[in-house]
């Protein structure tokens, strides 16, 4: 049995990664979740109770992440949990530096200790962010796993600074860090604040659609599941202290997303007018970088990994799991999701 320490398992990268190795009747889950805003248990629902179990902790509190690693004797620590919102990240810039660069910090005192007392062959995934490299020109090469640093927002400021943290301790100590730095995902369980989620619920309840500046930023999407796939052939096979950019070969204007995303909701729930009517140009965001675009050359070179879905396929299925759970979508919108706990996890508290 391979077992697994996830921390940020009940986010929405997380529960879809955690679903995806309890496939695996081999595999077993420690979920370590603080259960803020973004931490939802109802996107682990229907998972296998002997094979998961849950705590509620903070990844900044070294004892529990300690006692964790010595109760369980996980094989390997695959590091989700962060503040993540980048407009959440120009109002309170504090919680981001608490959570992902403490945070880390903390995790990886507590695995080099971990790995040090006897467990070699421990193995760690510090799962991260395109925008820690800044913004691209319009012409200029996707980024490489040697482009510079430059984070333009407190949250991507937050994520380079813990990738470096990584880094430093794989070359300093030892400890075999892999960093993934992927694009935008998209897929099942997003949080509704995001571009695609926000967009479709938007557009569903015939509300408006915010669309910052003149749309014409451009994002590369990776569907949510091939990050998934792409994260585990790194845990396999990733070389320790190695960066691996993980994209999803679909750049695009986020206007064109919001205009496809009306499209196929006309197509699928029709309402009274055309989606695209509720379409709103609002005041574009301070520090707005205008282009993401990854190179994941290396990853498909060195681990044989490619994007499977395709955007277009993605985005359609999207639309579908939204249309299929708005129960899920709407316990988020009305609070009910924090409220309510469920029992089908084990749950910890600190």
């Amino acid at each position: 049995m391979t077992t697994l320490l996830v921390t940020g398992g009940a986010g929405f990268i997380g529960s879809n990664f955690v679903r995806h190795v309890l496939d695996n009747p081999g595999c077993r889950v420690i979920n370590l979740d603080l259960l803020t805003y973004a931490g939802n248990l109802e996107s682990l629902t229907g998972l296998p109770e002997d094979r998961h179990i849950v705590v509620e902790g903070d990844i900044c509190d070294g004892i529990l992440v300690r006692q964790l690693l010595e109760e369980h004797q996980p094989d390997a620590l695959v590091h989700f949990a962060a503040e993540s919102h980048v407009d959440r990240s120009i109002d309170d810039p504090g919680a981001f530096i608490r959570t992902n660069v403490v945070g880390t910090q903390t995790l990886l005192d507590a695995a080099l200790d971990y790995r040090q007392g006897g467990n070699e062959s421990f193995r760690f995934v510090h799962v991260s962010t395109d925008e820690v490299y800044g913004t691209l020109s319009p012409g200029e090469p996707a980024f490489s796993e040697t482009h510079r640093y430059a984070p333009n927002s407190p949250y991507a400021a937050s994520k380079a600074a813990a990738d470096h943290l990584a880094r430093a301790w794989h070359r300093t100590y030892g400890l075999p860090v892999m960093i993934t730095n992927c694009s935008n995902n998209y897929g099942p369980f997003q949080f509704p604040e995001k571009l695609i989620p926000l967009m479709l619920i938007n557009a569903l309840e015939g509300e408006r659609l915010p669309v910052y500046g003149d749309g014409q930023q451009r994002r590369d999407w990776l569907f949510v599941t091939d990050h998934c796939r792409a994260i585990q052939r790194v845990l396999e096979a990733g070389e320790p202290g190695r960066v691996y950019n993980v994209g999803g070969n679909a750049e695009m204007a986020n206007l064109d997303v919001v205009h496809l995303l009306c499209d196929l909701l006309d197509e699928r729930a029709p309402g009274e007018r055309p989606r695209r009517d509720l379409i709103e140009f609002v005041t574009d965001r301070p520090g707005h970088d205008r282009r993401y675009a990854v190179d994941a050359g290396r990853i498909h070179d060195e681990l044989g990994w490619e994007p499977s879905v395709d955007f277009a396929e993605g985005l359609a299925d999207t639309v579908d799991w939204y249309l299929a759970n708005r129960d899920w979508w709407q316990r988020i919108r009305d609070g009910r999701y924090r409220s309510e706990r469920l029992g089908t996890s084990r749950l910890r508290s600190k």
